[in-house]
């Protein structure tokens, strides 16, 4: 068997089956909230698919409402801080995503993020 660089696309490479970073559910709650760039993004759940699309509902919320403002069991969103949480990965399709949902030994690897993670694991501290 002859080893070395392969050239061209991926395919010829041996790598088969690459899944999407993002899934459908993702860039669907990213999608709606820049066009609703007004509210906030909650939560989405899936409603139905056929052969071309798939259909999700999102769950949107109003910070500037005074009922959402007044309710202390949703009032956290109207905060500055949770502006277009689906971008940051930090709705529950995102988390998920991020292998957020593990706990434990399996999951010393994922927190807070990936990145940071990696960043701790190869930092040279001199104290």
């Amino acid at each position: 068997v002859q080893k070395g660089c392969v050239y061209g696309k991926p395919v010829n490479q041996g790598i088969r089956k690459l899944k999407a970073a993002r899934t459908h559910r993702e860039v669907a709650e990213e999608r709606v909230g820049r066009k609703c760039s007004n509210l906030r993004v909650l939560n989405s759940y899936w409603v139905g698919q056929d052969a071309s699309y798939k259909f999700f509902e999102i769950i949107l919320v109003d910070p500037a409402h005074k009922a959402i403002r007044r309710d202390p069991r949703i009032n956290w969103i109207c905060s500055g801080k949770h502006k277009h949480r689906e971008n940051r990965g930090l709705t529950s399709i995102g988390k998920k995503s991020r292998g957020l949902r593990r706990k434990g030994n399996k999951s010393t690897n994922r927190r807070p993020s990936v990145r940071s993670a990696w960043k701790n694991r190869n930092t040279q501290k001199l104290w």
